[in-house]
């Protein structure tokens, strides 16, 4: 009895026939869907931007539904996208464990999925388009043990537990420091930067003499930063993800550093690579965009 109503449930996903690309591979009327985890973070609306900008260029139309960090929204959302027809999903996860079950459900009915940023633990993806996460946890530990020497005492400021971005940057992060830095104290702030704030307080209640901050996103070390500020320290701290915000506050001085992705590339990416898949085309199962560690000089 469950089986069929699994069946069903999956059968009523079916877009219908005239949102199906044809099999030219023609992409006009190709209809995508994009799901964002929050765009309460200025790197996801400049994501959202690129993939919107590429589309229009290219002539495909994008629906964009904002999961606001909500697992279970987020999966609400992109059902509703399989029940408009989209021809592709792109998906930038809350939870990169949580999501397979939608990606499993596109999977099902043959519509293919494209994740950004963060990837999905299960479920066929065709390609993840995302910045080297591994590779820039690593910059930032070796920037701190650069400007600060072996041994310094680092806090780690980490993001939403199960995310793909979370484990990447702070196993790149302590590929480096377990065996060069001292790392004292680490703890989410689920890449918020209210929640940086309330985080670093405590953190330099118990730490009073650590010398840097590494935070898995800038929105964290813009808050971690006004903790600091308040407590009259001079702590180095250095972001991820290189948002207007946090580039201004480099070049002030305010923010060490910021390991910066480029958000609008890949969206921008993410859309050519559904696109050549409806095509038929073979496409990278990950996708890199590349990384840059920014400071003031």
């Amino acid at each position: 009895m469950s089986l069929s109503v699994l069946l069903l449930g999956a059968c009523s996903l079916e877009p219908p026939t005239w949102a199906k690309p044809s099999q030219s591979g023609d992409i006009k009327d190709m209809k995508i869907g994009l799901s964002v985890s929050t765009l309460n973070n200025p790197f996801f609306v400049s994501l959202k931007n690129g993939v919107v900008k590429e589309a229009k260029k290219q002539g495909i139309e994008v629906i964009v539904v904002d999961a606001q960090n909500d697992s279970a929204k987020q999966i609400n959302d992109v059902e509703d996208l399989l029940q408009q027809g989209v021809n592709a999903l792109l998906i930038n996860p809350t939870d990169s464990s949580a999501i397979s079950t939608a990606v499993q459900s596109a999977n099902g009915i043959g519509v293919p999925v494209v994740t950004l940023d963060r990837s999905a633990e299960k479920g066929k993806v065709e390609a993840l388009v995302a910045s080297d996460n591994v590779k820039g946890g690593q910059m930032a530990a070796e920037y701190v043990v650069k400007t600060l020497g072996e041994n310094a005492k680092v806090a780690e400021l980490e993001g939403v537990p199960g995310a793909s971005a979370t484990r990447e940057r702070g196993s790149g992060f302590h590929n480096i420091a377990d065996e060069q830095l001292d790392v004292v104290a680490k703890q989410s702030a689920d890449f918020d930067r209210t929640k940086g704030l309330t985080v670093m307080e405590n953190v330099l209640q118990g730490n009073p003499d650590i010398q840097a901050v590494f935070a898995h996103n800038d929105e964290m070390a813009l808050g971690a930063i006004e903790a600091i500020t308040s407590s009259g320290k001079d702590i180095a701290v250095i972001g991820f993800d290189g948002n207007e915000d946090a580039l201004k506050a480099v070049e002030s001085g305010a923010l060490t550093a910021t390991v910066a992705q480029q958000p609008e590339l890949i969206g921008e990416l993410a859309v050519n690579a559904a696109k050549d898949v409806l095509q038929g085309k073979k496409v990278e199962e990950k996708i890199s965009a590349p990384l840059k560690l920014v400071t003031k000089e």
